[in-house]
């Protein structure tokens, strides 16, 4: 697939589909508390997405490889799951104390798509949850702040890498960002590691998702029965942030901030 160069309209159709998409996902992260459910968290977002007018370009979603399409509006991953956790599988979840969610959500918007994750604390929880919650965050932005027109993505891994390895955190490399806005999933592939000057160009007018997973341990993943949940190898817990962006000459535009 070609690179997808979104054109002025495209772009403010975006802004705008990107200002609703973070309005629900903040009223998510919010709504995060002990005692919460996984079909909760799910009806929620369901409410929330046609409140703000889109729909979910994540429900019903078969990429190429996939057995099954992917149930549910939002991916709820609960500690050593990585990404795609179901929140309305056969067994309903409640969250405790000390657990670190990760909300992944996509919002289509008059024929568009923004892509964004955060992953919060339920409660308290311990240091070792703290640090790595803060550190994926702050890869996400190291790699966010290089993504402008004339680097390559990798420049983005590069960055991203960086912070990983200098905390000693598992990056997850079978995973990684990506092109986005007509569709779910466009090109570029952008890797949570990599090499300076490496990689696809970045021009002017292009949208992508950045969003790096770290892990307290192991970079190595399972994965469920479902044919979707990730988990992390050894059992230890995953963080997983992501922003969808605009490369411009000067640099990255956030647009579901």
């Amino acid at each position: 697939m070609a690179i997808l160069i979104k054109t002025s309209e495209e772009i403010e159709i975006m802004r705008e589909c990107g200002k609703r998409h973070a309005r629900i996902l903040r009223a998510l992260a919010e709504a995060i508390k002990p005692g919460v459910s996984s079909y909760e968290l799910e009806n929620k977002a369901r409410e929330l997405t046609k409140k703000e007018g889109g729909k979910s370009p994540f429900l019903g979603y078969k990429p190429y490889g996939a057995k099954t399409p992917f149930p549910a509006v939002l991916c709820l991953s609960i500690n050593d799951e990585v990404v795609h956790g179901i929140p309305n599988g056969p067994i309903e979840k409640f969250l405790k104390e000390g657990d670190i969610v990760s909300l992944d959500l996509g919002f289509l918007y008059k024929g568009l798509i923004t892509d964004a994750a955060v992953t919060v604390g339920v409660g308290k929880i311990d240091a070792k949850a703290k640090k790595l919650l803060a550190v994926t965050e702050e890869a996400m932005y190291a790699g966010i702040k290089v993504a402008k027109a004339g680097n390559t993505t990798g420049d983005i891994g590069a960055a991203i890498e960086a912070i990983g390895k200098k905390n000693s955190f598992g990056i997850v490399d079978i995973l990684a960002g990506h092109g986005v806005g007509r569709l779910v999933h466009e090109d570029p592939y952008v890797p949570n590691f990599g090499h300076k000057g490496e990689g696809a160009k970045l021009r002017v007018g292009m949208t992508i998702a950045i969003e790096p997973m770290f892990n307290l341990g192991t970079k190595e993943l399972t994965i469920d029965d479902d044919d979707w949940t990730f988990r992390t190898a050894d059992g230890k817990f995953s963080a997983h942030f992501e922003h969808t962006v605009l490369i411009t000459e000067k640099g990255a535009d956030i647009l579901t901030k």
